[in-house]
């Protein structure tokens, strides 16, 4: 993260949001958001709207709300808009998702019948179990890339928007690594554009597009997209937010919950074994093995770097880490995480830990979309660009510098955002040092 000089521009005018992929999440969001603003709702599970901050003022710890401490946009003036390879509108899209009510989803059904999908970006060979038919031609990824550009200028003229950000929410694409040649530079990948390579897929050329706007970027999935090095050159040339990656919400938000404290307690661990049955979109891609392995890595980071076997072997070692997905369509949008823990206690007796958890997906992954969009335009404000590592607290496999590992402890985590709010805000640290938070 590099940041800029001078105070923190104020949050004029609309913020446009714009999403590739109009499905369960991104609708569950934009409904949120108008239900929200109308008073009809709670955004409950959103650290911007709902969460407070202790700060130190006039000598006194008093907590404030986030949403009053830094000048965040307000949801009256964020503006939606966004890609798909279907081409219902968001109605439509949120009445197939089936997450909401639909006497929640007629409550602002005028709203969200305005918002149409753009053509979207689409390889069948990315995502192998969708068929979409709402597409854009083009000779080559260039040529699309330009088109998603044009996508964009035209969306902040028709609404007469003043900052926009991207975020991805469309599915997992397979799993793939970087290439020298080809994603080691801005110079190799937009030649790569132009020759259309096999190895660009549909994120990177939205990640590609919103930088080359000078409008941040957030990915909501855990594909290789903008911790290639060539976005990350874009984003420090443009001076532009980036983050990423895979929103933290159902079963990985519990083991970064569960694994610190577990840990804390010098609790030993000899396996951990997670499932999930899942029937949306999202589980119907992940039923592909390509796809599955993409979010596997992603969901098998996180116990490694909060255990540290390395640290302590006779804790941790050689524990089983297993994780499934099971496309199962009668669950929709219900998605059921269950996880066996075996711990292993003092003088090595074993005991074990069940977590069923029965969980709503996109209701989960939301609130973390709205916080991400807010924070990331608060970043662009405050000449802050870069990998936002301080957004860690919402990703399953946050981004980080090659030179250190991840945190993937949510209470680390928290700490981090936190005090990067109040760095911000030009207050006092806090570290919980003795008494140093009260006095």
């Amino acid at each position: 993260m590099k940041k800029g000089t001078g105070e923190i521009a104020k949050a004029e005018g609309k913020l446009g949001i714009l999403i590739p992929g109009l499905g369960a999440v991104s609708t569950t969001l934009i409904a949120g958001t108008f239900l929200s603003r109308k008073g009809l709702a709670e955004p409950k599970g959103s650290l911007t709207q709902m969460g407070k901050i202790n700060i130190k003022k006039d000598n006194e710890t008093k907590y404030v709300n986030i949403k009053d401490f830094v000048p965040l946009a307000k949801l009256d003036d964020i503006v939606y808009g966004g890609w798909d390879i279907f081409e219902d509108n968001v109605y439509e899209a949120a009445k197939h998702a089936a997450v909401l009510t639909n006497d929640d989803l007629n409550k602002v059904k005028d709203e969200l019948e305005a918002i149409k999908p753009m053509k979207a970006v689409f390889f069948p060979q990315y995502v192998k179990k969708l068929h979409g038919t709402w597409i854009k031609s083009g000779a080559t990824k260039w040529d699309l890339a330009e088109q998603l550009i044009a996508d964009i200028e035209n969306f902040k003229k028709l609404n007469k928007v003043e900052r926009c950000v991207m975020i991805w929410c469309a599915s997992t694409e397979i799993y793939q690594e970087p290439i020298t040649g080809i994603h080691d530079t801005i110079e190799n990948f937009e030649k790569a554009l132009k020759e259309s390579h096999p190895s660009i897929a549909p994120s990177m050329i939205y990640a590609y597009a919103s930088i080359k706007c000078g409008h941040p970027f957030a990915n909501g999935a855990p594909n290789l997209c903008i911790e290639i090095p060539a976005l990350q050159e874009l984003a420090d040339k443009n001076r532009v937010p980036i983050g990423g990656k895979d929103f933290k919400s159902g079963q990985t938000l519990m083991k970064t919950i569960l694994a610190p404290g577990l840990k804390a307690r010098m609790i030993g661990v000899d396996g951990w074994y997670s499932t999930n049955i899942l029937g949306n979109r999202d589980g119907e891609v992940l039923d592909d093995p390509e796809n599955f392995k993409t979010k596997e890595k992603s969901k098998l980071s996180v116990l490694d770097q909060i255990f540290q076997p390395e640290l302590y072997p006779s804790l941790y070692k050689d524990y089983c880490h297993v994780v499934r997905i099971n496309y199962y369509p009668p669950r929709g949008d219900n998605k059921e995480g269950w996880d066996n823990i075996d711990i292993a206690g003092w003088l090595d007796y074993k005991m074990q830990i069940k977590i069923d958890f029965l969980c709503r997906d996109s209701i989960l992954a939301a609130p973390i979309a709205l916080d991400l969009v807010l924070f990331f335009d608060l970043a662009q404000r405050a000449g802050m660009y870069g990998n936002q590592e301080w957004l860690s607290f919402f990703w399953k496999s946050p981004m980080h510098p090659a030179e250190r590992l991840p945190e993937h402890d949510l209470f680390v985590q928290s700490m981090k955002l936190r005090n990067t709010l109040r760095w911000l805000m030009d207050h006092p640290l806090q570290t919980h040092f003795g008494d140093e938070h009260i006095d």
